[in-house]
């Protein structure tokens, strides 16, 4: 592993995000449609709203960059840019930390953005402030980038990478407590509720939307977001193929 190596490969793709537009609405539009959208549905709702709100920032980000970075990590090789990469003195975990440094970067801006949209415009209360949520939002992120680098090696075609969206997030949106409380789910859901990842993420915007204060249970749900983000991209530079 190269630092500058790992560097470069963060700067070219954040080069290559900045001219395409399309890319850009979708990670910075689209969640913030979404966000005013839930607003709306919950229209006459002021309280419910305020419980939902925060939770989607456990949500949003991780599926969008998970969308993003899978597709795009796919791109890079069925074009052969992985191989023509790996003709140079570039190992792939330099490849994917220069991805998941980018996308982290692209994350953090999102999230920032979101933040400000569910706390200033929307003014939904937040009991533990604003900076815990940006860092929930931020983490979310980067559990949706690793998980999109991960999954990008098992696909071949940009479509094959999208249907990867239903089978693994889906489910976690499923069961992560955000439509129905995982303590009235069948006893085998909980348990799958349990190990995956998105439930911690969700978990931990309920909590800084109710708790005053950075609470250890807090940090235990944080904690368990980086541990999987960090194991997926380990496994993402181990399993990353070239073009088949």
């Amino acid at each position: 592993m190269s630092p500058r190596r790992t560097t470069a490969t963060a700067g070219r793709v954040l080069r290559q995000l900045l001219h395409d537009p399309r890319t850009l609405g979708l990670i910075f539009v689209v969640p913030c449609a979404l966000l005013i959208l839930v607003k709306y549905v919950f229209d006459g709702q002021p309280t419910i709203f305020n419980s939902i709100e925060p939770m989607m920032l456990g949500v949003f980000p991780l599926t969008i960059m998970f969308l993003i970075t899978s597709i795009a990590t796919l791109r890079e090789r069925t074009t052969g840019t992985l191989d023509r990469l790996m003709t140079m003195p570039i190992s792939k975990l330099d490849f994917v930390l220069g991805y998941a440094i980018a996308f982290a970067i692209v994350a953090a801006a999102q999230a920032l953005l979101a933040t400000w949209l569910v706390i200033g415009w929307l003014a939904v209360p937040v009991a533990a402030g604003g900076l815990p949520m940006l860092f929930g939002a931020v983490l979310g992120g980067f559990l949706g980038t690793s998980l999109g680098l991960f999954i990008s090696a098992f696909a071949r075609t940009e479509f094959q990478a999208v249907q990867f969206l239903p089978a693994l997030i889906f489910p976690q949106l499923l069961t992560c407590g955000l439509i129905i409380s995982r303590d009235h789910m069948a006893s085998w859901l909980q348990t799958f509720s349990d190990y995956m990842p998105m439930t911690y993420s969700v978990d931990a915007m309920k909590r800084v939307t109710t708790e005053t204060q950075w609470s250890s249970q807090l940090t235990h749900d944080f904690i368990i977001v980086v541990a999987v983000a960090i194991g997926v991209l380990v496994l993402g530079a181990v399993t990353i193929r070239r073009r088949d």
